[in-house]
């Protein structure tokens, strides 16, 4: 985690966000990339050459921000650390993938209330977008996090074999942050299967990765959602990973749908990994 972005509007949410990107930052020896999007209204844009630096309006704002990054930067969490200050004129999904792959970032830090549904995100629908779509790992940050010292990740999956890379993500993060990694597949009563059935699923998904790294779950419950949140629980997980089709988002994962409800309700983390 050389590279971490975190996008930002300078709320509350934001800066919990930033904590913990200050904290991997500090124990990865990292750098952050602290960005904020400035999506001015169209009639302050040049409609020829999409630029809106030498507008009066424009650089109004990007006073504004940067009072804001300086303010910011004088946050105790932060010292010591390299943090990069980037304000863009971008439609903030845009920005925040260009960013993340001209900064070759490794991880995206994002804030969310959680409560009010993924759309209502501190950037809004922008946040599903991430999500869906980014090639790195995202981890959605809710509440504050004193230390984020992770002892127990786990690892949702439905255990197809086309989805065997997002468990090397899952490993290879767990092993990054010093996680003992709980792969689990959730079993329902409208998809049930035998743990014998379960087990050679799991056994395909794994494609020859060493069992050493992980141990395996199968655990019941109504809901897909509802095992992985009472799985959480009784292991007291630090974190919970899920992956994410760019297709779809994070609502179709597995064989069906998982609610968004995954995200908004569990109060632990949440990492998400790109099928």
């Amino acid at each position: 985690m050389k590279n971490i972005l975190v996008p930002t509007d300078f709320s509350d949410q934001a800066e919990i966000a930033l904590k913990v990107a200050a904290k991997l930052a500090r124990k990865f020896n990292g750098e952050i990339y602290l960005l904020h999007m400035l999506e001015l209204p169209l009639q302050l844009i040049d409609p020829i050459n999409g630029s809106s630096h030498n507008l009066p309006e424009a650089i109004f704002f990007m006073k504004l921000a940067h009072q804001r990054f300086s303010k910011l930067m004088k946050k105790p969490f932060l010292k010591g650390l390299k943090v990069h200050e980037t304000v863009e004129f971008h439609r903030a999904f845009d920005g925040i993938m260009e960013i993340s792959k001209e900064k070759h970032c490794d991880l995206i830090v994002m804030g969310s209330h959680g409560a009010s549904g993924l759309q209502e995100m501190f950037i809004g629908s922008n946040t599903e977008k991430v999500v869906r779509h980014s090639e790195v790992p995202v981890l959605v940050i809710k509440n504050e996090i004193p230390e984020f010292d992770i002892e127990n990740f786990i690892f949702a999956t439905d255990a197809n074999p086309e989805h065997t890379h997002t468990l090397k993500k899952a490993i290879s993060f767990a092993k990054t942050i010093g996680a003992k990694l709980h792969l689990v597949f959730v079993n329902t009563p409208n998809n049930f299967i035998t743990s014998e059935e379960a087990q050679e699923k799991i056994e395909g998904f794994m494609n020859g990765e060493s069992s050493e790294a992980y141990e395996f779950h199968i655990y019941n419950d109504y809901s897909v959602e509802k095992g992985i949140i009472n799985f959480a629980d009784k292991v007291q997980a630090g974190l919970i990973g899920i992956s994410t089709h760019g297709r779809k988002g994070i609502a179709h994962f597995f064989n069906g749908s998982i609610s968004e409800d995954l995200v908004n309700h569990s109060i632990r983390p949440v990492v998400t990994f790109r099928i």
